[in-house]
C-alpha cells in the first residue's frame, strides 16, 4: 500500500508515478520484481478508503509489512476486506470505488508535470503504464480525495502524524538519547523531509545532542539534509524562535558539522541526478545566560486578562512570551524589580551610590568584581 498519483491517459489506461528514490515507494521494489520476472503487474487504486486504510498507506513501515494489519490494529479490528474482481489482490470491501488493473513491466510512458509537494512543478517523466481491467464501486458512491500540493496540505498532515512519533521513538527507545523531548519536522514548503528539528530537556550531555542528530539524520534516506537541536524552551514550531537560538547558542566553528554524500531524495528532478550532504547544528543552550528581557509571567497574565475584559482581538502569545530564567541571574537583582515595580527605585540608587569604583573599565560586570 501507498500513496501514489496517476494521470488519466484514456479512458482505460492510467500514468501512475511511484518514486524511484532511495526512501521511495514500495510500489516501485514490486514493480522491480515483475519485472525480472516479465509478468504485468496487478495494482488496485483505492478511493475512500476507510480515514485509518487511508493514514497507513503512506507510512514508512518496514519493507514487506502488511499495512492493512497495521491499519487494522489502529482501528482495533481487522479491516474488512474482499478479492478483487480481474487482479488477484484483497482490496478494502467499504471502499467508495477501486480501480484495478496491470502494470507494464517493461514499457514506461510519459507522465506529468504535476504539482508536487516538494513545492515546484514535477516535470514530465517516464512513469509506469496501467491498464484499467475494471472499476467497481458503492450503489451510491462518493468521490472522496485529498489536496496534495505545496505544503501544509492534506497528504503531508497524515504523514506528519505519524514520522513525527517514529522519529522520537527511534531516538528516546532504540538510541536511548533520554533527554530528547521532541522531533519536529518542518511542513511549510520544506515538505517534512528537509528540516528536522530535535529538542532537549535542560541539561543533555553534548555528546547525547550528536548522537541524536546524527541519529535523526540517517534513519531514513530522504529525510533530515539539516537537522538542528534546540533546547526546551525553543519551540520547534517556531521559527523565529529557531533562528534566535541560532543567532545566540551556536557557534558555527564548533557547533556545525557537515557530512557528504546524502541521497539527493525528493526535489526537483532539473539538472540530473546529484548528491546532498548533510548539516548537523546545535543550537542548544550550553552554559547559563542572563533571563529572557520580557516581564515576568504573573505580569503577562495580568496583561492578558485586562486585554481580554476589554474585548480586544484574540491573541495568539508563541514562545517566549514571558520572562524566565536561564541560569545567569542574582537573586538580589529580583529586589530591584520588585522596588522598580512598587516606585521605591530610590533606594536601589542609594545602595549603587554607596558601591561605586575607581579604576574600573565602562561595562565591567559587577559579578567580576570583588566587593
Amino acid at each position: 500500500m501507498g500513496t501514489y498519483r496517476a494521470g488519466l491517459k484514456a479512458t482505460d489506461r492510467l500514468g501512475v508515478r511511484m518514486a524511484a528514490r532511495p526512501g521511495g515507494a514500495g510500489g516501485y521494489l514490486h514493480w522491480q520484481k515483475y519485472r525480472r520476472l516479465k509478468k504485468p503487474m496487478p495494482i488496485a487504486i483505492v478511493v475512500g478508503a476507510a480515514p485509518v486504510v487511508m493514514f497507513t498507506g503512506p507510512q514508512k513501515l518496514p519493507v514487506d509489512c502488511d499495512e492493512m494489519a497495521v491499519a487494522g490494529g489502529l482501528a482495533g479490528a481487522p479491516i474488512r476486506i474482499a478479492k478483487a474482481v480481474t487482479v488477484d489482490l484483497d482490496v478494502p470491501a467499504d471502499a467508495e470505488f477501486v480501480v484495478e488493473g496491470l502494470i507494464d513491466p517493461e514499457l514506461l510512458e510519459p507522465e506529468g508535470p504535476f504539482g508536487e509537494s516538494h513545492g515546484h512543478v514535477a516535470l514530465e517523466g517516464f512513469n509506469m503504464s496501467m491498464q484499467v481491467t475494471a472499476i467497481t464501486h458503492k450503489n451510491k458512491p462518493v468521490w472522496a480525495s485529498i489536496l496534495s500540493e505545496v505544503t501544509p496540505s492534506e497528504s503531508s498532515v497524515m504523514k506528519r502524524v505519524a514520522y513525527e512519533p517514529r522519529y522520537l521513538s527511534h531516538l528516546r527507545d532504540t538510541l536511548s538519547v533520554k533527554s530528547v523531548r521532541r522531533v519536529v519536522l518542518h511542513e511549510p514548503l520544506t515538505n517534512l523531509r528537509k528540516v528536522v528539528f530535535v529538542q532537549f530537556a535542560p541539561g543533555a550531555a553534548r555528546s547525547e545532542v550528536w548522537r541524536a542528530l546524527q541519529g535523526a539524520a540517517t534513519l531514513q534516506a530522504d529525510i533530515g539534509k539539516y537537522v538542528i537541536a534546540v533546547s526546551e524552551d525553543i519551540d520547534p514550531d517556531n521559527p523565529d524562535a529557531v533562528f534566535w537560538s541560532l543567532a545566540y547558542r551556536a557557534n558555527p566553528i564548533e557547533d556545525v558539522q557537515i557530512i557528504p554524500y546524502r541521497s539527493e531524495g525528493h526535489g526537483p528532478k532539473s539538472g540530473g541526478p546529484r548528491e546532498e550532504s548533510t548539516m548537523l547544528i546545535d543550537a542548544t543552550r550550553k552554559e547559563s545566560l542572563p533571563p529572557i528581557s520580557l516581564p515576568k509571567r504573573e505580569y503577562m497574565e495580568r496583561a492578558r486578562a485586562i486585554w481580554e475584559e476589554l474585548g480586544l482581538p484574540a491573541l495568539t502569545p508563541r514562545q517566549p512570551w514571558h520572562g524566565y530564567s536561564l541560569g545567569d541571574w542574582d537573586a538580589v537583582w529580583d529586589t530591584y524589580a520588585e522596588r522598580a515595580v512598587a516606585g521605591q527605585w530610590e533606594a536601589t540608587g542609594k545602595e549603587s551610590l554607596a558601591r561605586r569604583r575607581a579604576g574600573l573599565t565602562p561595562e565591567t560586570p559587577v559579578k567580576d568584581v570583588k566587593e
